[in-house]
């Protein structure tokens, strides 16, 4: 019994201590927080994702695992080149084509600052060279090339570089006879490069009707957002036109109507939901279902 009773006393710091003094030992002597600043221990950025759309909070590693989808509310993040070819491509494994191509301030551009120092800096932040990468892989076993936007590269803007990559890349597709996909995701023409810009409507579609006529499939798949000179030329001309839920696919924007008309919207205007409802999209694909409906797409195109 008597060990018990020292037992006890030890447990409140002092032997013979009284229950107030047992109970003294689990309260707080000073109050507040004493660690300071330079001592705190923050959680390293790169870990945590917020959902945009329900503010839903998740780890990268469960996003990614989730193929860029929110686990909740099935909101599809914008994701890049690299991402949708670890999507499509068996074992992630794809050749790129045209990387040596780097866009030119031949104009002089000056904004808010001059396009060349622009230029310089999205390089630095992005590492890429411009908003479109071309890839060559395979799908289930199937060959295909894919023309992939960077939104992070000036809003994955139309230039004079993105024409010329989606020109070589029909090129590709024509002399080995594969089939041609482009991913949209853009704000449309890039200003900084003016008519050269603009120009690139015209050549591309030129090139993608030289496929149809060598019977070389192409697909157009839709992201959030396709806007602008993409949707006026090569993303409407797909032999099979699709998108991804809930993205925002048009030529101007929502609020430009808006202001515009001087009348509200209906609801979910410019959605790919409703673009498929009227027509312009033939079907809404899953970002999870993305590589097995293609590899059903280029089968189908084979037989």
């Amino acid at each position: 019994m008597k060990k018990e009773e020292d037992f006890d006393a030890s447990l409140a710091g002092e032997e013979g201590s009284t229950e107030d003094s047992k109970s003294n030992w689990f309260k707080r002597m000073k109050k507040g927080i004493l660690t300071s600043t330079k001592d705190k221990k923050d959680a390293p950025e790169g870990l945590w994702s917020k959902c945009p759309s329900c503010k839903y909070t998740c780890t990268i590693s469960e996003l990614n695992e989730n193929k860029y989808v929110c686990p909740k509310c099935d909101y599809h993040h914008r994701i890049g080149s690299d991402e949708y070819f670890e999507i499509i491509y068996d074992n992630n494994e794809y050749t790129e084509l045209f990387a040596n191509i780097k866009s030119k301030d031949y104009l002089h551009f000056v904004d808010l600052k001059p396009y060349d120092k622009r230029l310089e800096e999205t390089y630095a932040k992005t590492g890429i060279h411009d908003s479109m990468t071309v890839g060559h892989g395979k799908v289930n076993g199937h060959d295909l090339v894919v023309a992939c936007m960077d939104f992070e590269f000036i809003g994955g803007s139309l230039g004079s570089v993105m024409g010329e990559k989606i020109s070589r890349g029909c090129d590709y597709c024509l002399e080995h006879k594969i089939p041609f996909m482009i991913i949209n995701k853009s704000g449309g023409a890039r200003m900084m490069e003016s008519a050269f810009s603009l120009m690139q409507l015209a050549k591309t579609s030129g090139k993608l009707s030289q496929l149809s006529d060598a019977k070389i499939p192409y697909i157009s798949l839709c992201t959030d957002p396709t806007f602008g000179g993409t949707t006026a030329s090569f993303a409407m001309l797909g032999d099979v036109i699709c998108g991804e839920p809930g993205a925002l696919i048009g030529f101007a924007g929502p609020r430009v109507i808006k202001e515009t008309i001087k009348k509200d919207l209906p609801e979910g205007f410019q959605r790919s939901e409703f673009l498929l409802e009227h027509g312009f999209l033939d079907f809404i694909v899953h970002r999870k279902e993305l590589k097995e409906k293609l590899a059903n797409l280029l089968l189908l195109f084979k037989s």
